[in-house]
């Protein structure tokens, strides 16, 4: 019996020949990664720990992100936190503010994040970095206390469903209709403690953020983790970022799934998640058929959907046209980096021209932190990850899901529109 890619990635890190499903291991770890909410937490656990420091000050990554700029007191005071700790333990990978990014989409930019690794991360998105062939998965904080003392980690092992992708999407399908596809499909519980496996010829008609996109949403079907195979553009990512050596692994032929699943790219259609479940989908063609849903705000931005070819996207829908009077539309790049060059291109200028605003890098309203929270009855087209109750503030507020085709399109129309029908 064969292993998932996954499963061999876990064999090594924990010194093993083999693993099977459900079976428990100690792995070693070659990244643990914590943010502005949860490593203070972490902190406070490893004090009671009364450790002589961190594990490797080159393998732990604290990125403040959340509540970035800090919003409030308190907020700074975890932020103050999280540098004092980096500082008395010489934290090589700490970023401050001013080169701060949203941590997905940091880590893989600096080349923290290669195939082959295992990271954890107190954040549930840590599955973003499945896209580079590691596996990566998020953690209670307690974990991350133990990760950064120990380097090691306890997991169960866990068993695979494959997702086999074929043909090419079309215009306006992105890898975000692509995963918001398979959770409508599969369900918010259809992966649970599941790894979710992408392979086949689709996947080379997927580009590097795509993949992002589709690797950190695997926890929105409840997946342990999400992971592509490494190809010639995944290698080509890598020559631009690794900062590292890495190793390549692939499942075996004879390697066990519970479920496989074959998605044709080019039958795919603008998917929008509705309230208040992502596996709550609908296409483009099934909301024309609907009364308009007139929205009040739109957020572009996120560990999910703030990367460059994100904001390329966003710009070619909105040059030369203009967000509907009374809309609010919020660009969130995801670091300084991709702000830079989307500066450099010229996207900013169109954001601006269209009656958009541009923020620093933040999570800000994706969780409900700042920067677009949502008033009662307001509704938002966002290209973040969940759209739960009271997520992005009021309790009688409401998240639609989408691509920043689809939420773009929207900021200029006020109501849930695709690209096509402007």
């Amino acid at each position: 019996m064969g292993m998932t890619m996954t499963q061999k990635i876990l064999a090594k890190a924990a010194g093993l020949e083999r693993v099977e499903a459900g079976q428990l291991i100690e792995a070693r770890l070659d990244l643990v990664l914590g943010n502005d909410i949860t490593s203070p937490v972490a902190i406070k656990e490893m004090e009671k720990m009364k450790v002589d420091g961190v594990f490797d000050k080159d393998k732990i990554a604290l990125v403040p992100d959340h509540f970035v700029p800090n919003k409030d007191i308190k907020s700074a005071e975890h932020c103050k936190c999280v540098r004092e700790f980096a500082r008395r333990n010489d934290i090589t990978n700490y970023f401050e503010v001013g080169e701060m990014g949203i941590e997905h989409a940091l880590l893989p930019e600096k080349g923290l994040t290669v195939p082959g690794d295992v990271i954890i991360g107190a954040d549930s998105h840590t599955c973003t970095y499945g896209a580079l062939g590691a596996f990566s998965t998020g953690v209670g904080s307690t974990d991350m206390a133990a990760g950064m003392a120990t380097g090691k980690a306890w997991f169960k092992v866990p068993s695979a469903i494959r997702f086999k992708l074929v043909g090419r999407p079309s215009k306006w399908v992105s890898g975000k209709d692509v995963i918001l596809h398979i959770i409508g499909m599969i369900g918010v519980d259809g992966a649970l403690y599941k790894s979710m496996e992408f392979v086949g010829e689709g996947v080379a008609n997927l580009s590097m953020d795509d993949r992002f996109t589709i690797a950190n949403m695997a926890i929105e079907a409840g997946g342990k983790n999400g992971i592509f195979p490494v190809d010639e553009l995944t290698r080509s990512y890598l020559e631009e970022h690794a900062a590292r050596g890495y190793e390549i692994f692939e499942a075996d032929e004879d390697a066990v799934y519970d479920e496989e699943y074959t998605i044709d790219l080019s039958t795919l259609r603008p998917t929008v998640s509705f309230p208040h479940l992502p596996e709550n989908t609908h296409t483009i063609d099934e909301i024309r058929e609907m009364d308009d849903i007139v929205i009040d705000q739109v957020v572009i931005g996120s560990c999910t959907n703030g990367r460059l070819d994100d904001l390329r996207i966003a710009a070619e829908v909105l040059k030369d046209r203009h967000i509907k009077k009374g809309m609010r539309c919020i660009i969130i790049p995801a670091t300084q980096k991709i702000y830079m060059q989307a500066m450099e291109e010229g996207l900013l200028k169109t954001f601006i021209e269209a009656g958009a605003v541009v923020s620093t890098p933040t999570c800000g309203p994706c969780l409900g932190g700042y920067m677009g929270i949502l008033a009662e009855g307001e509704r938002c087209v966002s290209t973040t990850n969940r759209n739960f109750v009271g997520r992005m503030g009021h309790v009688n507020s409401e998240i639609y899901l989408a691509s920043p085709a689809v939420a773009a399109a929207s900021a200029v129309t006020g109501i849930i529109s695709c690209p096509c029908e402007l």
